[in-house]
């Protein structure tokens, strides 16, 4: 099966990444900090815009909109929403509740680059996304072809929005669109790892395209307090693909990215290595712009792991979870 992206008699297809974005608080090393926001969907979403854009920077090959909440009277919701519109997202699903702040996070990096993270989102108006009446997601899920999603998505919703979540992924689905998971892990935001095994579960039966990172996988499956092998994860891969998701990839870090299509054996495609890893902040969420934007372009499978791989290799070699649109490669 070939995964068509889009449906017949549309101009552009609209993909709509489903999260959180926050205010991002970096250390400088020193007792100052710089802000700016991130969110593993939003930055994804953001990366899939600048990629979907012609040279004039309009937006070409489709659409990208966002769906979350956000304040409605702090300046740092106004901010983000204003950079939001800048990068060409369509926002007309940003719910901006009353008396409400986004959530905040801190983080450092160390010299190789790797991340420590502090959060304060436990009040996020994100997480009652799905908590009134029919969501501007759900009202608006006609007009969507592609819904982008991931782990730390299910883990901020309570579980009666999750369910909500899920059945819009179904919706969209027996209406034509796809929907792609990204298993982001963040065990601090689930009640217990069983609480995520049955949602990722339940997410994978409802994914066309599913971006797996290994360590997160094994993280999820871990039982008796240690992590699943390596040999067990992909022994879930092929049984998901066997069952039917159509395109499921699985990244390794810088050993060779697998691509599992229809149940067939993994294809091996090596990554991008590069000179010195500055920041590996949204190193994932990049990789699944590339991959997705390449599959918007009709792009076959593995050019779009090739894609990925190009695109998060250039996005760990500058800091910051969202990088200057100059920082981005030519060649993507």
């Amino acid at each position: 099966m070939n995964l068509t992206f889009s449906r017949p008699g549309r101009a552009q297809p609209l993909l709509v990444a489903v999260g959180e974005c926050m205010i991002e608080l970096r250390n400088t090393g020193s007792a100052s900090m710089t802000r700016a926001y991130g969110g593993d969907t939003l930055n994804t979403a953001v990366y899939l815009a600048r990629l979907g854009q012609s040279p004039s920077q309009t937006p070409t090959h489709y659409q990208v909109g966002y769906a979350t909440a956000i304040g409605s009277e702090d300046p740092y919701s106004d901010e983000m929403l204003a950079a939001w519109t800048a990068e060409h997202l369509d926002t007309r699903f940003v719910n901006r509740p009353p008396n409400r702040l986004p959530g905040m996070y801190t983080i450092t990096v160390d010299e190789q680059g790797e991340r420590q993270f502090h959060y304060w989102r436990q009040n996020s108006p994100a997480r009652d996304y799905f908590n009134e009446g029919p969501s501007l997601l759900e009202q608006g899920l006609a007009e969507v072809d592609v819904l982008y999603l991931s782990g730390i998505s299910l883990a901020i919703l309570p579980p009666e929005g999750r369910q909500r979540l899920f059945k819009a992924m179904a919706a969209l689905r027996a209406q034509g669109g796809k929907v792609v998971f990204d298993n982001n892990y963040r065990p601090r935001l689930w009640a217990s790892v069983q609480e995520a095994q049955a949602a990722y579960a339940q997410a994978y039966a409802c994914a066309d395209v599913a971006l797996i990172t290994l360590n997160d996988e094994q993280a999820v499956w871990a039982e008796d307090g240690e992590g699943a092998s390596e040999a067990q994860i992909l022994a879930r891969v092929q049984a998901l693909s066997n069952a039917g998701c159509a395109e499921v990839v699985v990244k390794r870090g810088a050993e060779p990215t697998l691509l599992f299509l229809n149940g067939q054996a993994p294809l091996a495609i090596p990554t991008q290595r590069v000179p010195k890893v500055v920041d590996t902040t949204a190193a994932g969420d990049s990789f699944a712009a590339g991959y997705v934007s390449a599959r918007l372009k009709e792009k076959a499978p593995h050019e779009a792991v090739l894609s990925g791989n190009l695109l998060a290799s250039v996005v760990i070699q500058h800091p910051g979870a969202i990088i200057p649109l100059t920082a981005m490669s030519s060649g993507l």
